[in-house]
């Protein structure tokens, strides 16, 4: 029998994540948006609303407050999109006052849903072009002199060549990720027929440019949130890159009974916590350690 743990990686691999609800307003309300806390939740919103946006993400008349003055712009992983990979953090960071945006990037130009739901599969090189006219526009439309990132997988290093190389390093303020490859994974876990995919392997002439100076920008702030059980970015220590703006975080550190997977990372409330406090260091909340088992 398929374990549970499988199949919840090929619905997220399909671009099946969905959330709870259509799009509402990002700025606080007197009744919060649901947070579900379980990956497949709402998955079939995605068949029935092709290409929309999680949750509290995406309100181009969202504009910041002065408890959280910087956008944050939400990077999906490989195969996701911009619904998919978010239906935890865009109501959770919603809910909390931010203006919440997410983007597709990477997916086969020109063809039909669900097809063109599979972000992540193009040359991160061509996807951090994306990603650049994307900040642009969220930071004309907010008006923000910043924004802040947290990406998942290889949403976590595609914005690296745009802070090296596309001039992101002077408009990106803080970059939480979750599951970060620093270093490459192994060419064994990545998908053949995903170019992005192939770019991630620690020998690729797109890690050997990105590594060559250090993949850190001076002025950004970094948290890298990693669990032991990562069977994609593998080994997942390839995420731990030291540096003095820089914060690593291994979930079981703290709380040895958290057995989330790299996908369930995008669910899982002790890493929402250490997400939250990285956007937020002034004010801190304890992280409040839950048992969860292998594959749930």
């Amino acid at each position: 029998m398929i374990a549970r743990r499988t199949i919840l990686f090929l619905l997220a691999q399909c671009g099946l994540l969905l959330v709870l609800t259509a799009p509402v307003n990002a700025t606080p309300t007197a009744t919060p948006l649901p947070v579900p806390y379980e990956v497949p939740d709402g998955a079939f919103l995605e068949l029935t609303h092709p290409d929309a946006s999680a949750p509290g993400s995406n309100d181009w008349a969202c504009r910041p407050g002065v408890a959280h003055p910087e956008p944050v712009i939400l990077v999906h992983g490989s195969t996701a999109n911009k619904q998919s990979n978010w239906q935890t953090y865009a109501p959770l960071l919603a809910n909390e006052g931010y203006c919440v945006f997410a983007l597709t990037y990477g997916a086969p130009a020109n063809t039909p849903w669900p097809i063109s739901s599979l972000g992540g599969v193009e040359s991160m090189v061509s996807s951090a072009q994306q990603l650049s006219a994307f900040v642009d526009r969220v930071m004309a439309s907010t008006g923000a002199g910043k924004a802040d990132l947290v990406g998942h997988s290889q949403g976590s290093l595609m914005p690296t060549y745009y802070t090296k190389f596309l001039g992101g390093a002077d408009k990106i303020d803080r970059y939480v990720s979750l599951a970060p490859l620093w270093k490459g994974a192994d060419s064994d876990q990545l998908l053949p027929l995903c170019q992005a995919c192939l770019e991630m392997a620690p020998d690729s002439d797109f890690m050997t440019r990105i590594r060559d100076g250090g993949v850190y920008a001076p002025r950004i702030t970094y948290t890298n949130i990693m669990t032991r059980y990562d069977t994609v970015v593998v080994p997942y220590t390839s995420g731990y890159e030291e540096a003095p703006n820089a914060t690593n975080i291994v979930l079981q550190e703290r709380c040895p009974r958290d057995h989330a997977s790299h996908l369930e990372l995008i669910a899982d409330p002790v890493a929402a916590t250490y997400v939250l406090n990285a956007l937020d260091p002034a004010h801190p909340r304890p992280v409040v350690c839950e048992s969860t088992p292998f594959g749930e």
